[in-house]
């Protein structure tokens, strides 16, 4: 028969088609195998009201075998089969889907088109084949029909229909793979472990049987004996026909089936991840956007968690079928830790199958998980054993995300932080804290530093705590980006010790410190001039009790945010420093000394105050300019 010719446009999409569309040339078995399941899915439906069909679920396969010498790779099912107008129609015009047509029609006899689950719809994924193919070749004899046909096809060049002799209704789809090149090994894929790998990787949930030769070797004796009279044993290879897909993925299972054993196993399988998951979350969402997921919280983060090469998002299937091994869209930023499968007939894909259109439905199911993961979550808060763990691994994500645009999720998020505190052990969450609050307990304190013991060290606290109140330690970077991020919790402001006003003291203390200062302005001056740029003021302090001196700031940028800006490499921290301010305990002995000094000896007063200035600096955790000459005025005084 004459070699019939693609359509012009025909010719320019197949083109496109073999060296645009698809990204991974594996990908060409998956669409094989979703056609051979749209067929079979196709006679069952007809099976349903025609009997003539003699077959029943049990009976439908998909088989896949490679011929090594032959350099093939068959795909066969025992499905509807095409006649030749069909071929023609179908494999002559690209871009043409005959099971989208299907759909269509038995859509419209059917009162729900949902129950046709098709996965075809754009009729391209057929010439994904010649991606690894020089000739494709498909034999097809179509249910209620005589005769077979055969198409070939060699790619753009054209394509020929034959008659031919087929035994079975079905279809085989034959490809004769392209030669190896420098570039390319074509021939990898005859290797029976690299289809079984590709089946499992993007068909595995198909929901027909997909049955390979697999070949094993077993113990035989082979009739003779050693010197000892004991029968001589070989290993001999045996091959199997052995079906190779999971076919009904656990997520779609109902639950009375599945026990969390079997989920947790389940992630640990297919996650590479030795250890359980602290908590596992199934969803089955009916409605305008139908779909199953089930997500995991890993028990431990990855070693490449916190590094750019760590590439979050969910496995992302469309009818059994994956669709994207990482889909980050289904995710927000504050959860890319979850792992987990999504699994939906109603996405929009794109041509290829490999990336999903950014349409509502993509949206909404985004929308639902992250809803069901921050209700996980804030269960997960009962034990606080586990959410500790949970903490450890993944706290920082969450704090990031209350920082991150803007706040725009800080509403959402804001009752999963949990922090080191003054009453225990324990991390708490604001919800707790707030329920800890006496009355008279206007706002909430927290106190900043590099860990939690040297947070509660700090002198402002001890006012704190000697007033009957709480406080929150901080002891991440952002937390204080947190903090201004929130700005308040239950309507009750957040006050940071080292820069807020504690409005603990009583007018008359006010009263009292306010005529204390006013006594002492000239010294106060004399230390501000002596220390000069190092502070922006120089006070006596409301806040301290047993200590002799602290540092506290003035404006936005506190000491923890200083230090953070400094830390990072090569950053301009010349507009970024706080405005320290050196707060004086007017009534600790310190005071009294640099009071008698300066009365006495400028020169011993300049000494204290450079003194004080460098006891609160590293009381603050920061650094000095110059220890040798902090030594030096230290043994000066002697």
């Amino acid at each position: 028969m004459a070699k019939k010719q693609f359509k012009a446009e025909s010719k320019r999409l197949l083109d496109l088609m073999i060296n645009s569309i698809y990204t991974h040339k594996e990908i060409f078995l998956r669409e094989i195998i979703s056609n051979a399941s749209d067929a079979i899915d196709k006679l069952c439906y007809l099976s349903l009201t025609d009997e003539g069909v003699g077959m029943h679920r049990g009976d439908f396969r998909i088989r896949v075998k490679a011929d090594r010498e032959a350099r093939t790779i068959t795909v066969s099912d025992n499905g509807v089969g095409m006649t030749k107008e069909e071929m023609e129609s179908n494999l002559g015009v690209i871009a043409r889907s005959g099971s989208f047509q299907f759909k269509n029609d038995m859509g419209a006899q059917a009162e729900d088109k949902a129950d046709i689950d098709i996965i075809g719809q754009f009729g391209v994924g057929f010439y994904s084949a010649f991606m690894v193919a020089d000739k494709v070749t498909v034999i097809s004899k179509k249910y209620g029909e005589e005769t077979a046909c055969r198409w070939e096809s060699s790619g753009t060049d054209g394509y020929t229909v034959t008659d031919c002799e087929k035994e079975s209704v079905g279809t085989d789809v034959i490809m004769h793979l392209k030669a190896d090149t420098d570039d390319e090994q074509y021939g990898e894929y005859l290797q029976p472990w690299k289809l079984q790998e590709l089946v499992k990787k993007y068909s595995d949930y198909v929901r027909w049987p997909i049955v390979m030769d697999v070949e094993r070797f077993e113990e035989k004796e082979t009739g003779e004996v050693d010197d000892e009279g004991k029968p001589k044993k070989e290993f001999v290879s045996v091959t199997e026909e052995k079906t190779v897909n999971t076919m009904v993925p656990i997520w779609q299972r109902s639950k009375q089936d599945v026990s969390d054993d079997d989920c947790k196993a389940f992630y640990k399988e297919k996650f590479h991840d030795g250890e359980d998951p602290l908590a596992v979350v199934r969803v089955n969402a009916e409605g305008t956007v139908s779909y199953k997921a089930m997500l995991f919280v890993p028990g431990r983060a990855p070693y490449d968690y916190y590094t750019r090469d760590y590439q979050p998002g969910l496995q992302l299937y469309s009818s059994g079928v994956m669709i994207m091994d990482k889909c980050a869209d289904l995710l927000p930023d504050c959860f890319r830790f979850v792992r987990g499968v999504v699994d939906s007939p109603d996405l929009s894909l794109n041509i290829s199958r490999e990336i999903l259109q950014h349409d509502r439905q993509l949206k909404v199911i985004a929308g639902n998980i992250e809803k069901k993961i921050k209700a996980e979550l804030t269960k997960l808060m009962e034990d606080k054993e586990k959410y500790a763990k949970f903490w450890k691994a993944f706290g920082m994500q969450i704090k990031y995300g209350v920082v991150a645009d803007y706040g725009m999720k800080k509403d959402f998020l804001e009752d999963l932080l949990v922090f080191p505190n003054s009453f225990g052990s324990e991390l708490m969450s604001l919800a707790e804290y707030k329920e800890k609050m006496p009355e008279s307990q206007k706002v909430i304190y927290y106190a900043a530093a590099d860990s939690a013991e040297r947070a509660a060290s700090l002198p402002q606290t001890e006012q704190v705590r000697d007033a009957g109140f709480g406080l929150l330690y901080l002891t991440d970077d952002v937390d204080e980006f947190v903090m201004q991020i929130l700005g308040s919790y239950a309507e009750k402001r957040f006050c940071n010790v080292s820069a807020d006003d504690l409005q603990l003291e009583t007018d008359l203390e006010k009263a009292d410190t306010e005529k204390k200062a006013e006594e002492n302005k000239d010294l106060l001056a004399f230390v501000k001039e002596t220390l000069g740029d190092e502070v922006a003021d120089v006070r006596l302090s409301h806040k301290l009790k047993s200590h002799p001196v602290c540092l506290t700031t003035e404006g936005e940028i506190t000491l923890e945010v200083e230090k953070y800006f400094r830390s990072l490499p090569g950053a301009d921290t010349h507009n970024l420093k706080a405005q320290k301010v050196l707060e004086l305990n007017g009534g600790h002995p310190a005071f009294a000394a640099l009071q008698k000094a300066f009365a006495e000896d400028k020169d011993r007063a300049a000494r204290l105050s450079r003194i004080l200035l460098a006891q609160a600096k590293l009381i603050a955790d920061i650094p000095l300019d110059d220890p040798s000459a902090y030594a030096e005025l230290v043994c000066g005084l002697f």
